[in-house]
């Protein structure tokens, strides 16, 4: 007669399952629940010795104070939301790597959301986050919609737009001035005696800083007498393979092209494997750039012209702006405007006049 293995089911017991309460905390720590409140709200008058002791037994017995509760009488949380278009993105890491640095070394922390590019997205995770009284706003971009702008209006607390200054900001701005990146390098790419050039890009309806950016670089070509001979865009994230893919189709309609302009790092790397592939002399033959100063593709054969774009600054700037106006209802306006650094890299000739 086999037998079979008995697994023994005890009894649910409320008591090791309910959530912990301050009561909790104080006996385990021997001082009464005020005190314990005191000190997980870090208010009031409290020995470091008693402090001390209260934070060991709400660590060893896992509580976590209930903020929302707390912020009934304050009206806010130690959070800050950040909302940005992506993190499949290689730019928004290194903005928010900047915002942790600072915010570390504060009560506050980050909360992030992401819209997709998308505008109706975009209110959505406005309009939740909002709604848990963040202590501050950080949000990509300049551009929203009407409903979103309101919110922003109306939120009273510090907000900070950034990676964009060519617009105007509902509070405090970080960032840098897409269509003056654009002008310069289309100036860098002019004076090394380029003149067939492209442009390979994203659908510009979604992403208003690349927008920009391809703006100030036309504007500058136009006062050069040149305009852009081919053009390329791509729907969805950027990668190598779509740099690659959209170089080659350039190339089959303007065999002529002597420069390929990228409006970032992963497109432009792509069309220089693709051109390097084909035994074309980059950037003797065609030269090629990007924007964003991504050092991930410093291990290519090449490096790629391109334009740092200050992100870890920019997230660094910001969250220091929402650190100083904690518990105020704005940030005054403040505005800082971060310079990019053309890199020309490998891939771009020397100006032949200065």
């Amino acid at each position: 007669m086999s037998q079979r293995a008995c697994h023994v089911t005890k009894p649910f017991d409320d008591k090791n399952h309910r959530p912990l309460t301050l009561r909790d905390v104080s006996e385990a720590s021997g001082v009464s629940e005020m005190t314990v409140s005191r000190v997980l709200r870090n208010r009031g008058d409290v020995s470091e010795a008693t402090r001390a002791k209260v934070i060991e037994a709400a660590k060893n017995l896992g509580y976590v104070p209930n903020k929302i509760a707390g912020a009934l009488a304050s009206q806010r949380v130690n959070l800050v939301a950040v909302i940005v278009p992506s993190l499949g993105n290689l730019v928004f890491p290194e903005v928010l790597n900047g915002i942790t640095e600072i915010l570390d070394d504060s009560p506050l922390q980050p909360v992030v959301g992401m819209t997709n590019y998308e505008p109706e997205r975009e209110e959505k995770v406005l309009y939740e986050m909002l709604s848990w009284r963040p202590s501050g706003l950080i949000i990509a971009g300049l551009e929203h919609t009407e409903a979103s702008r309101a919110m922003m209006r109306n939120a009273g607390i510090p907000i900070v737009e950034i990676m964009d200054s060519d617009g105007d900001a509902i509070d405090a701005m970080v960032g840098i001035s897409h269509r003056r990146a654009g002008r310069q390098m289309a100036q860098a790419i002019i004076d090394a005696g380029y003149k067939n050039i492209g442009f390979m890009g994203t659908k510009l309806p979604l992403d208003h800083r690349a927008r920009k950016r391809f703006e100030g670089f036309t504007e500058s070509m136009a006062k050069a007498g040149l305009e852009v001979v081919d053009q390329e865009f791509y729907d969805g994230g950027s990668s190598l393979v779509k740099g690659r893919e959209m170089a080659a189709d350039m190339l089959k309609r303007a065999p002529e092209l002597d420069f390929i302009y990228a409006s970032n790092d992963l497109i432009g790397a792509g069309g220089m494997l693709y051109l390097m592939d084909q035994g074309i002399d980059v950037p003797g033959q065609i030269g090629l750039a990007g924007f964003n100063g991504l050092r991930l593709l410093d291990g290519l054969p090449k490096k790629l012209a391109t334009m740092d774009a200050c992100r870890a600054d920019i997230g660094r700037e910001a969250a220091t702006i929402i650190a100083k106006a904690a518990g105020a209802h704005s940030a005054d306006g403040a505005k800082v405007v971060l310079e990019p650094k053309l890199q020309l890299g490998e891939t771009l000739k020397r100006a032949l006049r200065r």
